[in-house]
């Protein structure tokens, strides 16, 4: 009676074991069927900065933020959810990052700085709620005069702009994405504007890339340690992972790193103008710039589209990798060549 009680035990789990297991097969090609039929849907739009999928068309207004650089600012918070971060000197040897938020929306954004004029130029360039806090004197007068919508420390410090506790200023002022739409909503700014969508690579384009091997990429500012990014090539993310003087860029609260799809370094005229050693920097001229994508170098041009920094190649706009990027500006003297070290392994 045992012995029969236990067959009959054995062949229930069995069949019931086999049920379970066509059920889940079954569950997991129905979820493949329902993927592929998606996929169509999925490609039919494209985030207008990175040139990713989505499903729906993107219509949010891309956000420019001036982030602090100082080493006493790091780690930064939000820069891992940024579209494009571009890097340029401000007074000195010292760097700040104008970061463009579009497809994602980061909680917390900064240590947010100070203006400059040609920052606002390149927000402007994305048509940006511009995110700065205090400014330059040219900068002040260019904000005064309406050329760009923002929000400015300088008015809502300690409201939509808050001061961390565990930093001392000026490197301790942080906005949150919530604060920037309630800001944008006292002030009238829409924030249902896209950008024009910058140009990208196919699938098949990106597959085709060649060029040297460039696995680590280092930027020097003016020989300082301090500024000095570098970027290291991961094979199996197939995207490059940033460093400052050493030490990867990661986000301050939750360590996620910076990974990026496009490393563009252009050379431009740099030009002091006053005893405060603030400057002047060419960026409608075009020139020499290092292309990277997929590990790999290309020697190009860069030129202003609109006032965006775009790759060239013979006089035609050549796509970006579906992805994010940093754009590094050196100065032209010394250029390229002096300030860029590529490293093949």
């Amino acid at each position: 009676m045992l012995r029969r009680f236990i067959a009959v035990t054995a062949i229930f789990l069995l069949v019931t074991g086999c049920n379970n297991k066509v059920e889940t097969v079954k569950e997991h090609k129905e979820k493949e069927i329902e993927n592929v039929q998606k996929d169509p849907v999925e490609m039919a739009h494209q985030y207008p900065l990175t040139g990713m999928a989505t499903k729906e068309v993107s219509e949010t207004r891309a956000v420019a933020v001036m982030v602090n650089n100082h080493p006493e600012a790091r780690p930064q918070s939000g820069l891992q959810k940024a579209d494009i971060v571009y890097e340029l000197l401000a007074e000195g040897n010292v760097t700040r990052f104008l970061a463009i938020f579009q497809s994602e929306k980061p909680e917390k954004i900064g240590p947010v700085r100070s203006a400059r004029e040609y920052y606002i130029k390149l927000a402007k360039a994305y048509d940006s709620l511009f995110i700065a806090h205090g400014y330059s004197p040219d900068a002040k007068e260019m904000l005064d005069d309406g050329y760009i919508d923002h929000l400015n420390g300088m008015q809502y410090d300690g409201s939509l702009f808050k001061r961390s506790s565990d930093r001392v200023a000026p490197h301790n002022s942080y906005i949150t994405y919530e604060k920037i739409v309630e800001g944008a909503e006292k002030n009238n700014f829409t924030m249902k504007k896209a950008p024009e969508p910058l140009k990208f690579l196919t699938k098949d384009e990106v597959a085709k890339l060649d060029g040297p091997a460039a696995k680590k990429v280092t930027v020097t500012y003016l020989n300082n340690q301090t500024f000095t990014a570098a970027y290291e090539y991961d094979n199996k993310l197939g995207k490059y992972k940033r460093f400052s003087n050493g030490i990867q860029t990661v986000d301050y609260e939750t360590e996620e790193p910076v990974l990026l799809d496009n490393i563009f370094i252009v050379e431009t005229a740099h030009q002091t103008i006053d005893s405060a050693g603030r400057r002047n920097i060419d960026l409608t001229s075009g020139g020499r710039a290092y292309l990277l994508q997929k590990g790999l170098l290309r020697e190009v041009e860069w030129i202003s589209q609109d006032g965006r920094i775009v790759p060239s190649l013979n006089g035609a706009v050549i796509g970006f990798a579906p992805g994010k990027t940093w754009i590094n500006v050196v100065p032209s003297n010394p250029g390229l060549a002096s300030v860029v070290k590529v490293e093949a392994n």
